[in-house]
């Protein structure tokens, strides 16, 4: 077991920002946590890193106690906040090394941790350069590079790839797996759904602080099995004929994507008539129509009544 929290309770004077909160996360996996903004998911990161206390339940890291060990479970940790947290005044490798040195690294070992993360994340080439110079997805870069300098065992990533490029995006997703192959358990933080689908080999979903569901994306999905989506492409959608579908007994949620209109019910045999009845009404001109097996973002809006991104 890498990490094990059991009844973790958060409060921020009268806000409940984490709420009864049990886990496990096993070594050598990728465990996402998955919600939107505000569901208490850095809190969470915060108080495994040791620098929030919750106000109830137990924390271990390595069978070792958040509360009795901090600093030693801190030199197993490398975290990559959300926040970039890089200092603009020094180059990259001088970054690098002063994060490196925090943990004990020194002389020759310093200097081979130092070439090796910024090889690992592709700016070797750019080591005299200072940050002020770099994009937004190469400061992230950097950000990787000063977490895992010291060769961490537990990895947590905080929404690491918010604001960039998809070049970039997909260079940190790679290195990810990398790292994880390389044996390194990881907590990965985020609202992008397709990122924790790519990634994680098990999620725990949070909303308003609580832990709704956890498992495999196989096992989420699983108990979406009598839920049905409906894919309709058409054109001259208007927003009251999703008003109207919404209305329609059987329907559980409707949303509009570009010029598509996914709707989840119980029985899409039983709903379809009347969807379509409503469609023609409004002249609704359909292209398409297929159904699609339940996928993260519909297991995440039964557990949760709301969308990722609302």
């Amino acid at each position: 077991m890498s990490i094990k929290l059991t009844n973790v309770v958060k409060r921020y004077d009268s806000k409940l920002a984490v709420d009864q909160v049990s886990l496990n996360i096993q070594k050598g996996e990728i465990f996402g946590l998955l919600g939107p903004n505000g569901a208490g998911k850095s809190t969470i990161i915060k108080m495994i890193m040791g620098l929030l206390k919750p106000n109830n339940g137990e924390i271990e890291v390595q069978g070792l106690d958040i509360k009795k060990n901090s600093i030693e479970i801190k030199r197993l940790l490398g975290m990559v906040p959300q926040d970039i947290a890089i200092y603009e005044s020094l180059t990259a490798r001088e970054n690098v090394a002063y994060f490196g040195s925090l943990y004990g690294l020194r002389g020759k070992k310093l200097k081979e941790a130092v070439d090796e993360a910024l090889v690992y994340t592709g700016l070797l080439d750019k080591k005299k350069e200072k940050p002020k110079k770099f994009s937004g997805g190469m400061k992230r870069r950097l950000n990787i590079a000063c977490a895992i300098v010291h060769k961490p065992e537990i990895i947590i990533m905080d929404e690491p790839t918010v604001g960039i490029d998809p070049q970039s995006r997909n260079h940190i997703l790679e290195s990810i797996k990398e790292l994880n192959r390389r044996g390194a358990t990881i907590i990965y933080s985020s609202h992008y759904m397709e990122e924790v689908e790519v990634l994680c080999h098990r999620v725990g979903i949070i909303d308003h602080g609580r832990l709704m569901g956890i498992g495999t994306k196989e096992e989420l999905k699983s108990q979406m099995n009598q839920d049905q989506i409906i894919l309709i492409e058409a054109s001259d959608i208007r927003f009251n004929v999703i008003d109207e579908i919404k209305k329609l007994q059987g329907i559980i949620n409707v949303s509009l994507k570009e010029n598509t209109i996914e709707i989840i019910t119980k029985n899409a045999q039983q709903v379809i008539h009347d969807v379509l009845f409503v469609m023609g009404k409004e002249n609704t001109l359909i292209r398409k129509f297929s159904l699609q097996e339940p996928n993260l973002e519909s297991v995440f809006l039964t557990l949760t009544g709301r969308k990722l991104r609302d």
